[in-house]
């Protein structure tokens, strides 16, 4: 599967700010944003003001480089939140929060998505003491997540444990950090997703 394996603060910058996509060094003194926050390319100095459809584009990649997935998922998560009751903006992050790579993410498990993906796939995470390693399994109130105990070397995680303790968990997981184990306890809901994402542009361009 094709993906974008270019420079990630180049991301950032085309967005117009930080998407958090390289954990520690997003949050540090040296990220490239701080000091390039303008758009990447030799006109990117230059302000351009974008039209409506523009606007509807930028939040859909935008959703899409945080989430790290590709438009053919991405479509079709938006049209499963279509048929999910409530609102089709919210469902569709609700679902986005759900996967289990973002999952282990929140949870402080990994420093980045793109970190927690990996982990997946390379079966460090076990869900109700079963092994899963795709990075889109969504998870379901209840469920246990875990790293295997059986993980070397054990102190990967303890300093990434350390790395991640000032960032907050969602009301919607509680977490042991020291037996390195998560459990869902309710579905998210919009006002317990520190998504900086427009979810509303993102219908009105898929309703077109």
């Amino acid at each position: 599967m094709a993906r974008y394996i270019g420079p990630a603060c180049r991301l950032c910058r085309r967005a117009g700010e930080k998407l958090y996509l390289k954990g520690q060094k997003c949050e540090s003194n040296t990220c490239p944003f701080n000091n390039k926050s303008y758009a990447p390319g030799q006109h990117g100095k230059n302000k351009i003001k974008l039209s409506e459809y523009g606007l509807q584009l930028r939040e859909k990649q935008k959703a899409k480089i945080i989430y790290g997935i590709l438009e053919k998922q991405f479509r079709n998560y938006f049209k499963k939140a279509e048929k999910l009751q409530g609102i089709t903006g919210e469902n569709l992050l609700i679902l986005l929060e759900k996967r289990l790579d973002n999952v282990v993410y929140r949870l402080g498990f990994a420093r980045s998505r793109k970190e927690a993906r990996q982990l997946v796939r390379h079966n460090h995470i076990r869900v109700n003491n079963q092994k899963v390693n795709i990075p889109s399994y969504i998870v379901k109130v209840g469920d246990v997540v875990e790293i295997k105990n059986s993980t070397e070397p054990i102190q990967r995680f303890k300093d990434i444990s350390e790395a991640t303790v000032s960032r907050s968990i969602p009301e919607w997981l509680e977490c042991d950090k020291e037996k390195f184990k998560g459990t869902v306890v309710s579905n998210p809901n919009r006002s317990q997703i520190d998504c900086n994402v427009n979810e509303t542009l993102i219908v009105e361009l898929y309703s077109k």
